[in-house]
């Protein structure tokens, strides 16, 4: 009888078993997968003024027309941000929520207003469109007020800056970093795209980054030096640290011994708990070994970096849980509350702390062997890495609290700075993971 005949002798087509659930699963996998990329693409498509391209993406997918990115907002609060009418029009066409609010509770027209697009405000009133939220979150007509009583105290001349040997160290869809050289010091300079110097959410993006990093003095923060505002390209300046960045590190070198490994968790844990010292928080969001930066190449000291994601919160209350939702950071060491789009707080930066120590003490990124995006839902779903050294107690111990999915049973970063230091005393010289039973 053939495979496609079920016992009776008819066709498969009415009476097929399903598939086995494990296939299904693979399925909802990819269709979920598929969806995220399909809302990234809509969302970039109304940015990029490509009124064909969304009408596409609708046409297959009309329910796309309400995607909406970490901060909430949706293709409409693009394209009326940025006036682009066609987009805009196709995107009502297709019912698309003329009065939908994203993060900041800011409509469509709030923003069309604020960004003085005149034929996109006309457009959205005869839709129905209203104005609220806090009017002007995403533009700024006005120049930020400076960080620090005189502006000139970091506003950098970019004539200063010397670019003749400049190195590429990193590149972004918003900017580059380049290794430069500012009044004959070797100086690290993330630069925006000339083609992005008038978008005003990249400009808003830069603005909130140099006014965060103004205000941060630490031993283990990447130190801020001063920015270019005033002109364009627009440009940020900090301290050039050789040693590279600790995903580089752990690459070349693998599975760190228990002493580095230590002294290196302790140096970012020491950033980590300056950042989250109260009232004013910040969190990271993006706490990853690509962001971790080694000072020099003998690798004896270690400063967290890259603020571009950071939000900073004044804390009324200790305990406080910020209403901050979206997929914001890197799926591998994304804690689950994040990927789920769920209510988070501070305890996010400690469940990626939990996920780097593992890559120190593995010498493998954590669920190596899955793409970022399923590792994130892999961990959503409950699950963590396993580990397949033999490793100190103590510090598996701390590794599994630091990503424990309840954000309440995550320590501080005080406590595990003070965990691990007792950790440090146990150690005997020059040891290594072979003399410690798993």
């Amino acid at each position: 009888m053939s495979g496609s005949e079920g016992s009776s002798g008819h066709s498969a087509a009415g009476d097929a078993l399903p598939p086995p659930p494990s296939v299904m699963a693979e399925r909802d996998k990819k269709k979920e997968k598929a969806r995220v990329s399909r809302t990234s693409l809509i969302l970039w498509h109304a940015h990029q003024n490509d009124t064909a391209a969304v009408r596409k993406l609708l046409e297959e997918d009309p329910s796309l027309v309400h995607a909406r990115d970490y901060d909430d907002r949706t293709p409409l609060h693009v394209a009326a941000i940025h006036g682009w009418i066609d987009v805009a029009k196709c995107l009502i066409e297709f019912k698309a929520d003329v009065n939908a609010q994203d993060r900041w509770k800011n409509t469509p027209l709030a923003d069309a207003e604020g960004a003085k697009r005149s034929g996109m405000i006309e457009l959205l009133k005869s839709h129905g469109g209203q104005s609220y939220g806090q009017n002007g979150s995403h533009f700024e007509p006005k120049p930020v007020p400076p960080p620090l009583p005189n502006k000139c105290d970091w506003e950098i001349d970019p004539e200063e800056l010397d670019f003749s040997t400049a190195v590429l160290v990193g590149k972004g869809s918003f900017g580059e970093i380049l290794k430069a050289s500012w009044r004959a010091t070797p100086v690290a300079v993330k630069r925006i795209l000339p083609s992005l110097s008038d978008d005003r959410l990249v400009i808003q993006d830069f603005r909130h980054e140099v006014n965060l990093l103004v205000k941060l003095r630490h031993p283990n923060i990447v130190q801020f030096l001063g920015a270019v505002t005033d002109k364009k390209p627009l440009m940020l300046v900090t301290e050039y640290l050789r040693g590279g960045d600790l995903h580089q590190h752990l690459k070349e070198k693998g599975a760190l011994n228990p002493s580095t490994a230590i002294n290196f968790a302790m140096d970012i844990a020491r950033g980590m708990a300056y950042l989250h010292s109260e009232p004013n928080v910040i969190i990271h969001r993006d706490l990853k070994p690509r962001n971790v930066l080694l000072v020099n190449s003998s690798a004896d000291h270690l400063k967290v970096g890259d603020f571009g994601l950071s939000k900073l919160i004044k804390v009324q209350h200790s305990h406080d849980v910020y209403k901050m939702t979206g997929e914001t950071g890197s799926y591998r060491y994304m804690a689950p509350e994040v990927f789920k789009h769920r209510k988070y707080d501070k305890k996010v930066d400690v469940f990626s702390f939990g996920m780097i120590l593992y890559e120190m003490l593995e010498g493998d990124p954590p669920l190596s062997n899955y793409e970022p995006y399923e590792a994130a839902r892999y961990v959503a779903e409950g699950h963590r890495p396993i580990f397949r050294s033999k490793v100190i107690t103590e510090l598996k111990e701390l590794t599994s609290q630091c990503w424990s999915a309840d954000m309440n049973q995550r320590p501080p970063f005080l406590e595990i700075l003070k965990r691990l230091e007792k950790i440090k005393e146990t150690l005997p010289p020059d040891s290594h993971w072979h003399l410690f039973a798993s």
